[in-house]
C-alpha cells in the first residue's frame, strides 16, 4: 500500500484500550491487503501501513503471550 487515500477508512478501537482515553489503537479493516493502525488520540496524525499477513502474525503473537510487558 503505497499511497491511499484514508480519509474514508472506517476505524475501530483495540478491545484492549483502556478507558481512560490512553493507550488506545485504532485500525481499519477496509483493505485487503494491508491494515493502517493509528493513534485514537491524534486521529488525524500519522498512519502505519502494515501488510495484512504481517500483521496478522502480530496479532497471533500478542495472543499467544509471545510478547509481553
Amino acid at each position: 500500500m503505497r499511497s491511499s487515500d484514508l480519509t474514508a477508512a472506517s476505524w475501530r478501537k483495540s478491545s484492549h484500550s483502556n478507558q481512560d482515553g490512553g493507550a488506545c489503537l485504532e485500525v481499519s479493516d477496509d483493505f485487503a491487503a494491508a491494515v493502517p493502525v493509528r493513534d485514537s488520540k491524534v486521529p488525524d496524525g500519522p498512519v502505519l501501513v502494515f501488510r495484512a499477513r504481517g500483521w496478522s502474525c502480530f496479532v497471533a503473537a500478542v495472543r499467544d503471550g509471545r510478547w509481553r510487558d
